[in-house]
């Protein structure tokens, strides 16, 4: 996550966590990158997305603050739990704590909300009565 000054050691911890704790739920692959893009954001953010490991499993959450660019990737397996309106929900959060001056508050928020719409329910029963 490259974000240079823009976070304090407490933030990077933050959005570390629930980075962790958004792939733990979904049982998805979720990468965070703050900083600047060259060109076109949603271009940038899907090359970024190629080039992750697993990126059929990868969700990428891309802030770029100075152009106020926001753009979450999915992969093809993610993307069947992570749909546009869920994602649009969570870039709406995400946008209103930035819109804030709260813009690691914003993409902890963004990575629980991805996180727990994408979460497995739990199985109390597998076996047949």
């Amino acid at each position: 996550m490259p974000a240079g000054d823009l976070f304090t050691s407490d933030q990077r911890r933050a959005i570390d966590k629930a980075r962790t704790q958004a792939s733990a739920d979904a049982d998805l692959d979720f990468h965070v990158f703050v900083g600047a893009m060259d060109g076109d954001p949603r271009s940038e953010a899907q090359r970024l997305h190629i080039a992750l490991p697993a990126a059929a499993r990868a969700v990428l959450v891309v802030v770029d603050p100075r152009a106020r660019a926001l753009e979450i990737v999915t992969g093809g397996e993610a993307r069947r739990v992570l749909d546009d309106a869920t994602c649009g929900l969570a870039a709406l959060s995400m946008r209103t704590a930035f819109a804030a001056g709260d813009l690691a508050g914003g993409i902890v928020r963004g990575l629980h909300q991805l996180g727990d719409h994408a979460r497995r329910p739990t199985t109390l029963h597998t076996d047949p009565p």
